[in-house]
């Protein structure tokens, strides 16, 4: 499901203020700890990186099992796409990050202007 720029606007909003009081959490897969390693970036710059997700950045929003919405986004790490899942997690509770990896497919942005 694809949401409204502005509803993506607004959870990550949430999701910035929530990740600022309760942290985050990775889940630890090994795709996540491999992307990390092979582009050389330490979980205090994947912080940074997730905190700083925009808009532009979003691919789309999907329901689970678990969760009633992830929220999927892509970054490029020169040249190289990241596909990163996210959910606010539980109320009271750190925010979550199930994927943080090299994308497997190619990343279809829903507001990124092509250039």
């Amino acid at each position: 499901m694809i949401k409204t720029k502005q509803e993506v606007e607004l959870f990550l909003s949430h999701f910035g203020v929530k990740f600022d009081v309760w942290g985050i959490f990775y889940l630890d897969r090994e795709k996540n700890e491999e992307a990390l390693k092979l582009l050389g970036i330490t979980p205090k710059a994947r912080d940074e990186i997730v905190r700083q997700l925009k808009s532009d950045d979003y691919v789309e929003t999907l329901s689970t099992d678990y969760f009633d919405e992830m929220w999927v986004f892509g970054r490029d790490m020169e040249g190289t796409d990241l596909y990163i899942k996210i959910a606010l997690g539980q109320p009271n509770d750190r925010t979550i990050c199930i994927s943080f990896h090299i994308a497997e497919h190619p990343i279809n942005y829903a507001f990124k202007q092509e250039i």
